[in-house]
Order: structure tokens, then C-alpha cells, then sequence
């Protein structure tokens, strides 16, 4: 059997956040032990190493979940809003965060106590189902993370990222663009150099146009193609 990993975001998340399962006891104790917090572009949400006392909620916005290194970083996931980070960390033996979380644009998070929402998990059978659901479609998102970027030529990488953000976060094909070129090579690991050639071999072909942050995507059929064949 072939799996055929279309894109980095090819997953249609759903309202992650899930309230719906819970008792009106078992809401009340979570919106009691949760607060809200606005970052501002560029600002890290969580680092890598650190004590994870809070689950992560995206209210609004969009942020990289990423390893850190040195030189480069390698970066998860683009994480859209309506969306859950670090709940990894229940199963982490020394609760610490196994990743760092940044912005990329103006965002609304909502911290959760960590162990309220352990208590709901240990108490709702529903809420614990759909949990683990959202951890497989992270898991499988991360899977065509690295699928792309070790198997993709240049091209391909490129085009699966633009296909992602269109598709799965902005939802549309026309779209202004939060992400620089730096942070575009950041998520195909590839130079900015290499990142402003293709987007110019992209122009140059109809692929695509750009005018100021708006970026459309003129054939997405045929960026679909150097995807899938990049």
C-alpha cells in the first residue's frame, strides 16, 4: 500500500477545542482554571525544556511548533486557530515542553491548567476520545512534515507549503502572506535565496501572483502536481 502525502497541513482539523462532551461540572472546571493571553507577533508562547503547567489553546491567530537547534530550527507544524499545542506533554515523563511555540502573527491564546484538564480526561471517556484523535491528526500532520522535506525536490516542497496554507489554514487562494521569505525557508528547508528564486519561477510560470502580502494562487491543480511529483 501506498500512502500518498499530499501536503504539510493536508488535514481538515475540526473545532478541536470540544466543550460540547462536557458536563456542565466538568466546563465550569475548566473555564474556571483557564486564562486568556495576547502575544504579540514573533513572541514565543512556550520553549522547549521548560515546565508545561498549561495546555495550549490558539483562539486566534497562527503559530510554528518547532525544535530548536543549532544552526536551524525544524519546525513541526503551522498551527491555524481553534487548535490545541503541547498535549504531548501528558504523556511526557518529566512534564516539560517537547517543542517551542511561537508567532507568527498577532495571537489569542487560552492557557488550560494542566491538571483540571487531566481531571477531565480521567472522568469523560467522549472528551478523552476526541483528545486522542486531534494527537493522531498531529502525528500524521508531523508525518508529511518530514515526508516533504526528505523526499521533495525544491519545487515540491515549496509548492506543498503554498498548497497548505491556502488549503488548510487561510482556506482560500487568495491569502495575505504573514510568513517572510526566511520563514518560508525555515519550513522547507531551504536558503531564502532558493525561497525568492521559486517563488519567482512560480510568478514567471502563472502559478501564482503577488502583489504587496497578497498572494493568490492562480492553478492550484498544477502546484498540486509539482507537490505531488517534487
Amino acid at each position: 500500500m501506498t500512502i500518498n502525502y499530499l501536503n504539510s497541513c493536508q488535514l481538515n482539523f475540526h473545532d478541536a477545542i470540544s466543550y460540547d462532551v462536557l458536563t456542565d461540572y466538568e466546563r465550569d472546571l475548566l473555564e474556571k482554571n483557564t486564562v486568556q493571553i495576547e502575544y504579540k507577533k514573533g513572541e514565543t508562547i512556550c520553549k522547549q525544556g521548560t515546565f508545561a503547567s498549561h495546555v495550549i489553546y490558539i483562539e486566534k491567530g497562527l503559530v510554528k511548533v518547532y525544535i530548536e537547534g543549532n544552526p536551524k530550527n525544524l519546525i513541526l507544524t503551522i498551527t491555524p486557530e481553534n487548535q490545541y499545542v503541547g498535549l504531548q506533554t501528558f504523556y511526557n515523563g518529566n512534564n516539560t515542553f517537547l517543542y517551542t511555540v511561537s508567532t507568527y502573527v498577532d495571537t489569542t491564546v487560552k492557557l488550560v491548567d494542566i491538571q483540571s484538564f487531566k481531571q477531565v480526561l480521567n472522568k469523560n471517556p467522549k472528551f478523552s476520545t476526541k483528545i486522542i484523535q486531534i494527537l493522531n491528526e498531529h502525528s500524521a500532520q508531523t508525518y508529511g512534515r518530514f515526508f516533504c522535506l526528505t523526499r521533495k525536490q525544491s519545487h515540491g516542497r515549496m509548492a506543498d507549503i503554498l498548497l497548505c496554507l491556502s488549503q488548510s489554514i487561510f482556506k482560500s487562494n487568495s491569502f495575505e502572506l504573514p510568513l517572510s521569505r526566511q520563514d518560508l525557508g525555515e519550513l522547507t528547508g531551504l536558503s531564502t535565496e532558493s525561497v525568492i528564486r521559486i517563488m519567482k519561477d512560480f510568478k514567471d510560470d502563472n502559478l501564482i501572483s503577488v502583489s504587496c502580502k497578497t498572494l493568490e494562487i492562480m492553478n492550484p491543480e498544477k502546484l498540486k502536481r509539482i507537490s505531488e511529483v517534487g
